[in-house]
């Protein structure tokens, strides 16, 4: 865990004002992540949905600007910010955050998976600012275009990656939270920011109504992994994937189904498919206390992960 000293802020502002001075949006972070100042309408009986209309500082990500005596000052509001936030989608860089997560709780192998979709989606990863994080994960920067609204996600491209993009925010490298500073990785500082591959972004920017593809598809099929007493609405919806967590092969299975899980509960059938999708990873070879653990873990990663202040990577 990492502590912070009497200098922390007065570092963190600085990497704040570099940031700004490449035309990154920034804000003051806490050691939580969350932002550093707090709502001028806590309290209030019924709190304004207030984006910074008001003119007052402490509405998250919305605080963010390239303004170096607007940081100054929002950091000045904030003594005890040992971070920053870079707001995403903003112009001029339009920021796109990739980040790649390490999480031992349900096997995921984020790196890899982005490699499974740059093989099937034909398209490459091009040198960009890469960002190392406490956790042992990394975020890639990204640019998108005008014309794209890229949507914050959580594991829905595959588990372990989650998409920062318009109203999210990443942490800055300089920061240091809770649990470790963030860094820039070895040979990216001179880095800009690279384009994002127009086949990635069509991944990030699914049509109106539909939900994004991703790198393995789940089968059509019937739901022949179906428990006995599962919703049969939620067992129609749920065929593809079921089916999905079926083929899974050994060292796959936990993945499988925790993606799958992660799908289920954001189109909200999640809790009336939990018992098919436990029985489906059970076929395969996964004991039932595994597949009901990985299931838990999708739930409360989709149902809290993105609800405050925009989502931060």
């Amino acid at each position: 865990m990492a502590t912070t000293d009497r200098q922390t802020p007065t570092l963190a502002l600085a990497h704040a004002l570099a940031a700004a001075g490449r035309g990154l949006p920034v804000f003051p972070l806490s050691a939580t992540k969350l932002p550093a100042l707090r709502s001028p309408h806590r309290g209030e009986q019924r709190p304004a949905h207030c984006r910074g209309e008001c003119g007052l500082p402490g509405h998250g990500v919305h605080d963010a600007t390239t303004d170096p005596a607007a940081v100054r000052a929002l950091f000045a509001a904030a003594p005890r910010a040992s971070g920053y936030g870079i707001a995403c989608g903003r112009a001029p860089h339009r920021l796109i955050g990739i980040d790649l997560d390490v999480d031992p709780a349900y096997g995921s192998d984020a790196a890899g998976a982005l490699r499974q979709l740059a093989l099937q989606h034909l398209f490459t990863i091009p040198p960009t600012v890469t960002v190392l994080t406490p956790s042992g994960g990394r975020h890639l920067w990204l640019t998108g275009p005008a014309d794209a609204t890229v949507p914050n996600s959580a594991g829905r491209l595959a588990p372990g990656i989650d998409v920062r993009g318009s109203g999210g925010y990443l942490v800055g490298p300089g920061s240091v939270t809770a649990h470790g500073r963030y860094r820039l990785a070895p040979g990216t500082a001179h880095l800009t920011p690279a384009p994002c591959p127009r086949a990635l972004l069509r991944l990030l920017t699914p049509p109106p109504g539909r939900t994004a593809r991703t790198g393995t598809r789940p089968a059509s099929g019937t739901a022949s992994g179906s428990a006995p007493g599962a919703p049969a609405t939620a067992a129609r919806r749920g065929e593809g994937l079921i089916q999905f967590v079926l083929a899974a092969h050994e060292g796959q299975r936990n993945t499988r189904l925790f993606w799958a899980a992660c799908r289920a509960y954001e189109h909200g059938f999640g809790d009336a498919l939990a018992d098919a999708l436990t029985a489906a990873a059970v076929r395969t070879g996964l004991p039932e206390h595994e597949a009901r653990a990985a299931i838990a873990s999708a739930a409360r990663l989709t149902s809290g992960r993105n609800e405050e202040h925009g989502g931060a990577a």
